[in-house]
């Protein structure tokens, strides 16, 4: 969050700090689980088509989801993060949008 400052009377050029509303965005991620079903290759190409992911960040994403069980694989809105979640259940793989906050 940033702070700007901006003259409330001109005359006596009274500064105010004031938190700018739009400046205020929550933070989500798309995190994806580990489970026993999904190989390697299919989670990397999910990854890539669907997060536009390139091959090793989808590689090094797909290790991490497996040794860790879980990993935020993008980080973003979430209203662009959803429609990710949702294809990423079309090819049968486990994952949820979370807040950052």
């Amino acid at each position: 969050m940033e702070f700007y400052s901006f003259h409330v009377d001109v005359d006596t050029q009274e500064e105010v700090d004031v938190l700018i509303e739009s400046d205020i965005k929550l933070s989500y991620q798309l995190v994806v689980y580990n489970d026993d079903v999904n190989t390697f290759d299919w989670v990397i190409e999910a990854l890539m088509e669907i997060c536009g992911h390139t091959h090793e960040q989808a590689t090094q994403c797909s290790l991490f989801i497996h040794f860790k069980g879980k990993y935020a694989v993008k980080q973003g809105d979430e209203l662009k993060l959803i429609p990710m979640k949702d294809a990423l259940h079309d090819r049968g793989i486990s994952a949820s949008v979370e807040s950052c906050n």
